[in-house]
């Protein structure tokens, strides 16, 4: 009698095992369902995100050559602008008269371009030209009677004026240039007006 229950409690014992190896088994393969569910919902997650990422990058990467197209645009459409004024203005520029005018010279010797320069005997006109003034842009001027004569060594003597031409102006930046002895040039009107009063020779 007592081998017949220690027999059942034996059995009872078993099946409990079993029970629970059933529920961890069931548990498990649960567990491992809603893990390959969550790693493809994850997967799918970063293929849409990686989808709307590369379509922004390329709407931002177009509007980039979009405004820097336009922004080129702007540049060259100034240093026509200006450069035709200068040309129909007989070269009369700075108190001086000049021989010959020239546009978008590059430098051989330092990487330097100038976008407008006047020329006699025994003077240069070096005209930067933006369409929008930039006060870090002063120092570029400043730098062009340097950068001309390292590039143009045939003007070493020669004395040299600088000009700012924007087809907009800040008033301070207007007044960094008159401070500098750079000449202040710009559009009013239909006119260019050129402010040199304050000229220094570089």
């Amino acid at each position: 009698m007592e081998n017949h229950n220690e027999h059942n409690r034996i059995a009872a014992i078993e099946a409990i095992l079993a029970e629970v190896a059933e529920q961890l088994k069931r548990s498990q393969a649960a567990a491992e369902q809603r893990s390959a569910e969550f790693a493809l919902e994850l997967r799918e997650s970063r293929e849409a995100f990686d989808r709307k990422n590369n379509a922004l990058t390329k709407q931002l990467k177009e509007v980039g050559q979009y405004i820097g197209g336009i922004s080129k645009s702007n540049g060259l459409f100034a240093e026509e602008y200006f450069f035709n004024s200068f040309n129909q203005g007989k070269q009369t520029f700075f108190g001086e008269k000049f021989d010959a005018i020239k546009k978008n010279l590059k430098g051989t010797v330092t990487d330097d371009e100038f976008d407008v320069v006047m020329l006699n005997g025994h003077t240069v006109g070096i005209v930067e030209v933006k369409y929008r003034a930039r006060e870090n842009d002063i120092n570029k001027v400043l730098r062009k009677a340097v950068t001309f004569r390292e590039n143009f060594p045939y003007y070493v003597n020669h004395r040299v004026y600088l000009g700012y031409a924007t087809l907009s102006f800040d008033d301070n930046i207007e007044q960094e240039c008159i401070a500098n002895g750079i000449a202040v040039i710009k559009q009013v009107g239909e006119t260019v007006v050129i402010y040199d009063e304050h000229l220094r020779v570089f």
